[in-house]
């Protein structure tokens, strides 16, 4: 066990009792120990920034600067720190805006630890982690609301680029990793939206969790 590399967590959560709790859990766990502490969004930023830690898990409501703010600053700062946000709330107007803001994961409070914990492991591997209960739901509404385009055709490197999109890459970041220019990223985007009638980013992310790219990104 001593040569396992454990994942550097902070907490964020304005209730001490559900932090400890937190804490035991990932304490408990070989690979992975809490290094810091947060009561608001605020403190949160600030502590990452001096710990950079791996991996932040992040109560959405909390007050003063709350969840949703604090991952577009973490972003911001850290792009490369996942950011795992715990909530109750199991709709998709949730789980839409903290995509947009950053949010590696998104794991709701009411499910087993186990989800916690796998949540933290995947994103920390620079992968994407969106709680299991919901994937059902958000791929048999996808299917239902695009039927026609869910066994529509894209290409190889259209395909690529939605994934990207999907693991919340700008299009100017896709370009620079595929070697294309951002116009080229755009076209390709437009394309496949088109193919498979995506309306928007939400949209690109179903596709991807139906596709199972997020688990693997």
């Amino acid at each position: 066990m001593s040569d396992v590399i454990q994942l550097r967590v902070i907490l964020a959560d304005d209730h001490i009792t559900v932090r400890h709790g937190l804490k035991l859990l990932i304490n408990g766990e070989h690979d992975m120990t809490v290094v810091g502490e947060a009561s608001d969004g605020a403190a949160a930023v600030k502590l990452a920034l001096e710990c950079r830690p791996d991996v932040v898990v992040m109560d959405v409501s909390m007050p003063g600067v709350n969840g949703l703010v604090a991952a577009r600053m973490l972003k911001k700062s850290l792009p490369d720190l996942a950011v795992v946000m715990l909530t109750r709330h199991a709709d998709d107007a949730y789980l839409q805006e903290l995509l947009r803001a950053g949010a590696s994961g998104y794991v709701l409070k009411q499910s087993p630890p186990t989800e916690l914990l796998q949540a933290i492991r995947t994103t920390a591997a620079t992968g994407k982690y969106v709680d299991s209960t919901l994937i059902p739901r958000m791929t048999a509404r996808f299917v239902g609301e695009k039927p026609s385009g869910a066994s529509a055709t894209v290409s190889e490197r259209e395909a690529e680029v939605l994934r990207l999109i999907a693991c919340g890459y700008s299009n100017k970041e896709i370009a620079s990793q595929l070697d294309l220019s951002v116009k080229t990223v755009e076209a390709h985007k437009a394309n496949a939206m088109r193919k498979l009638e995506l309306s928007g980013r939400i949209d690109i992310v179903k596709y991807a969790i139906l596709q199972g790219w997020l688990r693997d990104a």
